[in-house]
């Protein structure tokens, strides 16, 4: 019998605030159309107009430049398949259309411009180092063949929680002529983004990492750039993105943002403290174990550490029998039995790659969690080591 359940696995999504569940409790009667001109319609448009206000407000953006979509993948999709249009109406004429992105990218940003380069686009991938950390020698390689229609690189890292210099790479990319699009999904609510500072041209981002509702994103378009509507149809979202506006979800997503910024310094403290103790913990009770992922700059919840001899997916079985829910990777490849891409990128072997687990704190994990995760984890190594010949003949 299960003594208790403990979920670290945040990064792939978060329960609902206590805030946000009310919120949307309180919005189930707004059943009107926001595009319909009638008091219905234009009480629901009301409370959509007032989300979109604090999306805006936490990555000091204008509301006008905030389009919602149905997830952070719709939004990183939109931005990537503009540069498949063939009329060329949607960018200026002095941008190319080559792509340039990194090994370590959400799966929605790979498998998409894997699709587009089967349409004859071009696309370049940028190499990290052993932290996950963007080659600025690389870019700048890539960069000076001219035509870069786009760079596309993530804020924050979902597997191993590395923060890359958007500002850098921006200023890199604008130098060159190319827009900059970072998905910013992992690092809302995490750390601090100001689109103003930062500079970027289009920002991903989404509602249910951020312990909002599932089915809802964002993405931020700076004002006066080029821009092509992904899903087309009706006027909405000023005829960015067509369909019926998620209204119970938007209003979720605002209140979830606001809730965010009033807890952001809180959490953010609480977190750098439970991953820590977590870290030292695992240090002094496991032999042959590595931590991924930059010490420093990183999310403050992610904790990614490969066990050498044992496999992933048997630490994850046996932590789960525990009543303890990681994860071995990002829940959008949880299916596949390969490696991890972002720690193969790092340079990390295959062998311990597939020994790799993923703790993702949140805020409602306590210090008590983190002692029971110390408590069953050492035994549940041992346990798998005992019945691994690799481990032995490695010893």
């Amino acid at each position: 019998m299960v003594n208790r359940l403990i979920y670290m696995d945040n990064n792939a999504t978060t329960p609902l605030h206590p805030e946000v569940k009310k919120t949307i409790a309180e919005g189930l009667e707004l059943f009107g159309n926001a595009s319909s001109f009638h008091s219905f319609g234009r009480n629901s448009k009301k409370y959509i107009e007032e989300a979109r206000e604090k999306i805006a407000n936490i990555i000091n953006s204008q509301p006008e430049e905030i389009v919602f979509v149905g997830s952070g993948s719709e939004a990183n999709n939109t931005v990537l398949n503009m540069f498949a249009c063939t009329t060329h109406t949607c960018l200026h004429v002095e941008c190319g259309k080559t792509i340039l992105t990194s090994t370590i990218e959400h799966p929605c940003i790979l498998e998409s411009v894997k699709c587009l380069q089967s349409q004859h686009s071009k696309v370049f991938y940028l190499d990290v180092d052993k932290y996950g950390r963007i080659k600025m020698d690389k870019l700048d390689e890539y960069l000076s063949l001219g035509k870069i229609g786009l760079v596309s690189v993530m804020m924050a890292n979902n597997e191993i929680g590395t923060l890359q210099d958007i500002k850098k790479i921006t200023e890199l990319a604008h130098k060159a002529g190319a827009l900059m699009h970072t998905d910013a999904v992992q690092a809302l609510g995490k750390v601090p983004i100001d689109v103003k500072d930062i500079d970027v041209d289009y920002l991903s981002l989404s509602a249910h990492k951020i312990y909002g509702p599932k089915g809802v994103g964002a993405l931020y378009i700076k004002k006066g750039i080029p821009f092509c509507p992904y899903i087309r149809g009706g006027h909405q979202e000023r005829g960015r993105r067509a369909g019926t506006e998620n209204t119970l979800g938007i209003i979720g997503f605002g209140k979830a943002v606001e809730m965010a910024e009033i807890e952001i310094k809180e959490n953010t403290n609480k977190l750098l403290f439970l991953k820590e103790k977590l870290s030292l913990g695992i240090s002094k009770s496991i032999p042959d174990i590595s931590f991924n992922g930059h010490a420093k700059e990183c999310l403050p919840n992610t904790l990614n550490v490969s066990f050498d001899g044992a496999e992933g997916e048997s630490i994850l079985l046996y932590l789960d029998l525990e009543g303890i829910a990681v994860s071995t990777g990002s829940a959008c490849s949880s299916g596949s039995l390969d490696p991890s891409h972002v720690l193969l990128a790092t340079g990390i072997e295959v062998e311990k790659a597939h020994g790799s687990i993923r703790f993702s704190l949140g805020r409602e994990n306590t210090e008590e969690d983190v002692e029971y995760v110390l408590e069953k984890l050492p035994r549940i190594i041992e346990r798998i080591r005992k019945m691994s010949t690799a481990y032995e003949v490695s010893k």
